[in-house]
């Protein structure tokens, strides 16, 4: 019930606003059918968290109305969420970036996100460390804050998420643009490097914005 309360209120927003299923799945980023579907078939049953919280963002409405637990937690009143992936930084292709895939989310200040990613919230996820190759600065199991609108386009010496031969890996980059190449190293020297790299070799999916670990 819940659901279809939440598929008409979309409708009927849609109608109120003048806008089309076709503009308003290209804002969320899907395909042109996908909010045709939701409404008309239920296909998806509910809108995935990021998709409802932009669409609700645009029409200036509560969350709630398009589906979201009435339920928050107080202490979470004002506070942005963020995503915690179930993934490490060793992944298969394919495994990081989907909403869908959020094991569950720790609340920050968006005062505090402002300060420390660049970009929209929207794009921030938060996964695992897996490994040791970049000790003493990141650790094994280290929960790291990682900005995906923060990738390719502005790419720059830094600490990096990269997709390389169908893995995920975290290395810190140094950027040639004379040459166009990075050099790619661990911050382990038991660990090799790749100097040189083709730009177009690599795949950065976000930059390492923040850290956080248990002490202890």
């Amino acid at each position: 019930m819940a659901d279809e309360k939440a598929r008409a209120a979309l409708q009927r927003l849609i109608e109120e606003k003048g806008e089309d299923y076709a503009g308003l799945s290209r804002l969320i980023g899907r395909n042109p059918a996908y909010v045709q579907q939701y409404i008309k078939r239920g296909s998806p049953r509910r809108l995935a968290e990021r998709d409802r919280r932009l669409l609700a963002r645009y029409f200036g409405v509560d969350e709630v109305l398009l589906g979201a637990p009435e339920t928050a937690a107080p202490a979470e009143a004002g506070l942005v969420r963020v995503p915690q992936l179930d993934v490490g930084a060793s992944a298969g292709a394919g495994a990081f970036g989907a909403e869908e895939r959020a094991a569950s989310h720790i609340a920050f200040d968006p005062a505090w996100l402002r300060r420390v990613a660049r970009g929209s919230p929207d794009f921030l996820s938060i996964i695992r460390v897996a490994g040791d190759s970049m000790a003493p600065t990141l650790a094994d199991g280290d929960e790291i804050l990682v900005d995906r609108g923060d990738a390719a386009t502005r790419l720059r010496d830094g600490i990096y998420v990269l997709r390389i031969d169908d893995a995920l890996v975290v290395k810190r980059v140094a950027l040639n643009p004379a040459a166009r190449s990075v050099s790619i190293r661990s911050d382990n020297p038991a660990y090799p490097g790749w100097p040189d790299c083709d730009l177009a070799a690599i795949e950065p999916v976000g930059r390492v914005v923040w850290a956080g670990r248990r002490i202890g």
